[in-house]
């Protein structure tokens, strides 16, 4: 098994040394996978390849493993794909997301990979009320299994840390534009610190603290933001909840004050409607951009985001 990991440093500027080898230079057409010049770039889904983009810009060629439209945790790798990962000049990924992801890289032979979930710290977050339901099929680290939580991106903080890891991979695999990565990426982390400002902004004050999502996938924002996450039916956004848990959730909403009950754009919608008309509430979206389509609120991470603290703002109460 021949692909690297990364391996966190101190300084997240030098977090990408990957193993024991260092990362070869491949810029330029002699030493790049792709025919016009540009570093061939693979991602394996949304928030990777929007990284790989905004910081690479002209001087990459981007491709995802993960099709808009198509939900990340229940990707299958074809051979041709896997044949992809290895001829990429750089494999850009979440380890412990997308099981299906993680194997074809382990077997790609990808020489330059750059793995995002070593890049920052990660968490495991216990959605309240099925502590212990694991997804059967999916073992990639969600809230309520015993794996670390993955989805970093949806704290600006944390993404911006990813951010920065990135651009020094892509600076170290092609050093003859390497200040335009780091100029780059020094635009992208100011502008998801601005962001970061204003959720803590527009979240600081609010009637409750407290919001039911389908999709548990907010515990990173949840704690960075003051909130508090609860999750419907484990980690599936599709599951039916029990009747046990359709009751908690009707006595949370109560007693917090809860009058939203929000679900996914990759998703259906029948388990937020359901409960929302056991509970008299209403539905709105939470997204937890893992993919963009026509139904997502935004055309870009930044967009959709915004779209999410609005409404957060409109169902928590923002004053």
């Amino acid at each position: 098994m021949n692909a690297r990991r990364l391996i966190p440093t101190a300084a997240l500027a030098g977090a990408v040394a990957l193993g024991a080898t260092a990362l070869t230079a491949c810029s330029g057409a002699s030493a790049s996978g792709s025919t016009d010049g540009k570093l061939d770039v693979t991602a394996s889904f949304y928030p990777m390849q929007f990284l790989a983009e905004q910081i690479g810009k002209d001087h990459v060629k981007v491709d995802t493993l993960t099709k808009p439209g198509v939900e990340p945790h229940d990707l299958e790798i074809t051979p041709k794909q896997t044949a992809q990962l290895g001829e990429a000049d750089v494999i850009l990924y979440l380890k412990s997301l997308q099981p299906a992801v993680d194997k074809a890289v382990a077997q790609s032979g990808g020489k330059n990979v750059v793995d995002a979930a070593a890049l920052t710290k990660l968490e495991a977050h216990a959605a309240a009320g099925h502590e212990g339901e694991g997804e059967a099929g999916h073992d990639h680290g969600h809230e309520g299994d015993v794996g670390a939580d993955p989805h970093i991106w949806l704290d600006p903080a944390k993404y911006a840390e990813v951010a920065k890891g990135v651009g020094a991979a892509l600076e170290k695999a092609d050093p003859d534009h390497a200040a335009d990565y780091k100029k780059n990426t020094d635009e992208l982390v100011g502008k998801l610190t601005g962001l970061d400002t204003e959720f803590k902004d527009g979240l600081k004050n609010t009637s409750t603290r407290t919001f039911i999502t389908t999709h548990s996938a907010f515990g990173y924002l949840a704690e960075r933001y003051g909130l508090d996450q609860e999750g419907i039916a484990g980690v599936d956004p599709e599951a039916e909840p029990s009747p046990a848990r359709v009751k908690e959730i009707q006595e949370i909403a109560k007693k917090e004050n809860v009058s939203t009950v929000f679900f996914e754009t990759l998703a259906s919608d029948k388990t937020a409607k359901t409960l929302a008309t056991d509970t008299g509430l209403t539905t709105d979206v939470l997204d937890p951009l893992e993919g963009i389509t026509g139904k997502s609120q935004g055309a870009d991470y930044f967009e959709v985001m915004r779209s999410n603290l609005k409404n957060l703002q409109k169902a928590l109460g923002a004053k």
